[in-house]
């Protein structure tokens, strides 16, 4: 018979203790902060059980604790400083806006006003409005950003869906060569086809008509997802609709639904969030445009346009001549009465929308 072999019994090589020349005393500095004496096993507390951990540490061990508990003590300072920084950056403008739209103009010839005005009044308001041309009932310039903003925002999100969810789904040849295409539209800034756009539409089709001054400019080029910085929005649906199962589709495909059938029912439902977040982007951007805007329109007020000119329009509203000479502090509280108006609309749009609005950017593929 054979005799059985015994095998060998490995042995569990045992972590030898510090020595106690590493040991070291245990600084009361260096013990964690403990508030409340929370008892856990054998009827210790927190503080007692850290103090019996750390008699077993090396000196480098407790030099890395002690670090570590001076970040965790300067992170919270360091952070309310650059929210503070960011929040000072960001709402001074406004406040300042704020402060100088509702004051009267003598309070500018007080220098111990600041902040708070000395004789609140609705005046500035009224009169800014009025040489704003608000209260006309032809060409107003809140009733043109209107149309124009919400008409091209609405037209350039169902056109930019319908791109990006091509570039997301399908297969077809020259696809990455459009693609690039779509890139350089993000790239190249819109100063630099403002010309050619401008005669395009002078002489559209052949000469036959001439869009300047019309709507017709803004939205023709929203309804084929060529509108203001349509290339991103284009990128943000095509990198939501990438993300989404392929399962969906061929469930729809199965049940009787062809390509536009599938993105009717299937993506759009699914897509809420990004279709929030460029419809507010384009909101915003069609609000806030000069540029393309002043390319296309002289006659035709918007918002930004009759801003840009606030200047000239407040010395023949207010002070009835054109070329008046008047310094910036004696217009300042029309001046920031005008911009207060303009953004207004804007902060009473994100004030209501802002969670939906931060959702849709989580996303939409802009982040993470």
């Amino acid at each position: 018979m054979k005799k059985k072999t015994a095998l060998p019994v490995q042995e569990t090589p045992v972590t030898p203790a510090p020595a106690a020349s590493e040991r070291a005393q245990v600084p009361d500095s260096a013990i964690p902060v403990v508030h409340e004496e929370h008892v856990i096993g054998d009827g210790m507390s927190k503080k007692e059980a850290m103090q019996k951990r750390m008699q077993n540490m090396t000196r480098s061990e407790i030099n890395a604790l002690r670090r570590k508990q001076a970040m965790e003590a300067c992170w919270p300072v360091f952070r309310f400083l650059i929210l503070f920084g960011l929040g000072f950056v960001i709402l001074t403008p406004l406040l300042f806006m704020i402060s100088y739209g509702f004051r009267d103009n003598a309070d500018m010839h007080d220098p111990t006003i600041i902040w708070i005005p000395r004789h609140l009044t609705l005046r500035i308001m009224k009169e800014t409005m009025k040489a704003m041309g608000m209260m006309q009932s032809k060409n107003n310039p809140i009733i043109n950003t209107l149309v124009l903003n919400v008409g091209c925002s609405i037209c350039q999100v169902i056109t930019c869906a319908i791109t990006g969810y091509g570039f997301a789904r399908f297969q077809f040849k020259g696809k990455k060569l459009l693609f690039g295409i779509v890139i350089l539209m993000i790239l190249v800034p819109t100063q630099i086809i403002s010309i050619p756009l401008n005669s395009t539409f002078r002489h559209f089709l052949f000469d036959h008509f001439n869009l300047i001054d019309s709507m017709l400019a803004m939205y023709l080029p929203a309804l084929t997802a060529n509108g203001i910085r349509s290339g991103l929005m284009i990128f943000i649906f095509r990198q939501f609709f990438r993300g989404l199962p392929k399962e969906l589709e061929d469930a729809a495909y199965l049940d009787g639904c062809g390509p536009f059938g599938t993105f009717w029912k299937v993506m759009i439902p699914n897509a809420g969030s990004s279709f929030l977040t460029v419809f507010l982007f384009s909101i915003v951007w069609y609000w806030n445009d000069y540029y393309v805007a002043s390319a296309f329109f002289t006659n035709l007020k918007t918002i930004s346009l009759v801003l840009k000119n606030l200047d000239g329009t407040l010395n023949l509203s207010i002070f009835n001549n054109a070329n008046a000479n008047i310094s910036a502090r004696e217009k300042i509280v029309w001046l920031e009465a005008g911009c207060l108006i303009s953004i207004t609309p804007l902060l009473i749009l994100y004030t209501c929308l802002q969670k939906y609005f931060t959702e849709g950017i989580e996303r939409s593929g802009l982040v993470g």
